[in-house]
Parts: structure tokens; C-alpha cells; sequence
């Protein structure tokens, strides 16, 4: 039986990626929903890493003597990911700061709201009751 502390990343894992999703699920604000997307991301790129540890291993370099070798193919991937993740989170971002130019917010449900106003002002909720004097 192995101890707690070997299965350490993978609590680590758990921990991110659901607070990630939470985050994400919970938050409207998209700055928000940009980190946690991030959170979720490093906790996927910790697990890769984790699998592609080998006890000890060394590098795949050919040696007389060594049977015992790892793999650097996840370590080369995740690499990649973090190259792409950087990526479209600076998108992600960009996408934020024209939405903010554009509807004068972050928040999902007032961009919703402003968004059902433009299509058709007079279905759109309002937050003026109906019997109320003008």
C-alpha cells in the first residue's frame, strides 16, 4: 500500500482542478472565469508531469548498464501546453477588454441583459415594475 504522501500531486491535482471548475462554474465575472480556467490548466499540466516521473529513471540517453529510462515525450507536451495556454489566455484577455469597450462591463448578466436590450428593446426585462407612476 503506498503512502499518502507518494499520492501528494494527485491530491494537488484534485484540489486545482476542482477549484478551477468552481470558479468557473460559480463566477460571472470573466476575469475570473479566465483564472480559473488557468487553475484547471495547471492542475491538468501537474498531472502529465506526474505520470512521466520514474523512479529512477534517467535521462534517455544510451548507456552501458542502464535499463532504466524516462520518458520526456509528457515533459515535451506539456511544454507545448504551457506555450498555448499562454496563448489564449492573452486571448481570452483581449476578448475581455473589447467586451468591457463594447458593453461597459465584465460581468456576465449585465452583458446578457444589454445584449437582450439591443435585439429587441421592448421584450427585454426590465427593472422598472409595471404599475409604477411616471
Amino acid at each position: 500500500m503506498s503512502n499518502v504522501s507518494d499520492l501528494f500531486n494527485y491530491w494537488v491535482v484534485v484540489f486545482l482542478m476542482m477549484a478551477g471548475f468552481y470558479v468557473v462554474i460559480a463566477q460571472g465575472n470573466l476575469i475570473k472565469k479566465l483564472i480559473g480556467l488557468s487553475l484547471f490548466q495547471a492542475s491538468v499540466f501537474i498531472f502529465y508531469i506526474s505520470l512521466g516521473f520514474v523512479e529512477g529513471g534517467i535521462a534517455p540517453i544510451l548507456e552501458e548498464g542502464v535499463s532504466n529510462y524516462a520518458n520526456p515525450l509528457p515533459h515535451v507536451l506539456i511544454l507545448t501546453a504551457i506555450v498555448v495556454s499562454v496563448a489564449t489566455t492573452a486571448v481570452g484577455l483581449a476578448l475581455a477588454v473589447r467586451i468591457h469597450e463594447a458593453y461597459g462591463s465584465i460581468e456576465e448578466d449585465d452583458i446578457q441583459t444589454l445584449d437582450l436590450e439591443a435585439d429587441d428593446p421592448d421584450e427585454a426585462p426590465s427593472d422598472k415594475p409595471e404599475d409604477s407612476p411616471r
